[in-house]
């Protein structure tokens, strides 16, 4: 039984449940980041270029008997993977900070009056 026991100590554990969640929405927004760059970025920027070379898919680029065209296209999934991170990043550091800036919150009534309790009965 102290297996099993180790095992539900180690699978249940905050960290390993927090990387779970965090790697089912890092595939979920790899979707959403897949389907902008496939729907409304690869044809609004580059559909003049692709119609001026014939194609209709970036995949479709090649050079000589390498295909690039797929390369690129992960290549701008990955520039706004890095910049939705940043900015989300960024963000999250900018509230840190903030929360570490704000003066800290004035004692209530209660407080005061048991600290100055507390100072009588040092005195």
């Amino acid at each position: 039984m102290g297996f099993v026991k180790e095992f539900k100590d180690f699978a249940f554990k905050g960290n390993v449940v927090d990387l779970a969640v965090a790697v089912v929405i890092g595939a979920a927004f790899g979707a959403i980041v897949s389907s902008l760059v496939d729907d409304v970025i690869t044809p609004l920027l580059l559909t003049p270029a692709l119609n001026a070379m014939h194609l209709s898919d970036i995949g479709q680029l090649h050079w000589g008997a390498v295909k690039y065209g797929n390369f690129l296209s992960a290549i701008i999934k990955f520039i706004v993977v890095a910049l939705v991170l940043f900015s989300v990043i960024k963000a999250i550091n900018s509230t840190k900070k903030q929360e570490e800036a704000a003066p800290p919150a004035e004692p209530s009534s209660t407080d005061k009056l048991l600290m100055e309790i507390r100072d009588s009965l040092k005195k």
